[in-house]
């Protein structure tokens, strides 16, 4: 890893995390976790720097050729000719987005609490109706279902685990 001069490695290495912080959520690639883009948009990163001007700021140049690489990446990997049926294997956007999330953990002192999540997909897996395993298999596995049917299944998860005793914090009561 080459390190631009007047900088520590551990400098470069707190600018490279907080650029992919940044930028990898933004991407969502059909099969691939938010961990493995991260993953990948580090490596991306880490090879970056080989090219570095020091003429301009470290941060720009990592998430202008981050967000470019990432870009490629798609094209490639997802774009397959000029037609709307060959582009199938377009990345599908993630089915469950801030706002629609079963829950929120979100706590004041450490950011996050421990949550009940083996209690919780015990009780989904065993009351969810029949006729919506599918698409609720669907939506974890971030294959597309319409927004309607997901608020759907998303709702009559949400009663599954009222019901089991978890609250709104998904904590088991």
């Amino acid at each position: 890893m080459k390190i631009p001069s007047g900088m520590t490695e551990q400098q470069v290495i707190d600018q490279i995390t907080a650029v992919c912080n940044r930028i990898s959520p933004k991407y969502t690639f059909y099969g691939y976790t938010n961990e493995d883009i991260w993953q990948e948009a580090f490596i991306i990163c880490i090879e970056a720097l080989n090219r570095y001007n020091e003429a301009r700021p470290l941060e720009n140049f990592l998430s202008v050729n981050l967000s470019n690489r990432l870009k490629t990446f798609m094209r490639d990997n997802y774009f397959i000719g000029n037609s709307n049926e060959a582009r199938k294997k377009l990345a599908q956007p993630s089915q469950l987005d801030y706002e629609n999330k079963i829950i929120d953990s979100k706590t004041e002192e450490d950011g996050y609490e421990e949550l009940d999540f083996k209690n919780m997909i015990e009780a989904i897996d065993k009351y969810i109706p029949a006729s919506i395993r599918m698409d609720y298999l669907k939506i974890i596995n971030d294959i597309y279902i319409t927004k309607q049917r997901k608020e759907e299944v998303i709702g009559i998860i949400k009663g599954i685990l009222e019901e089991q005793g978890f609250n709104e914090d998904g904590q088991n009561q």
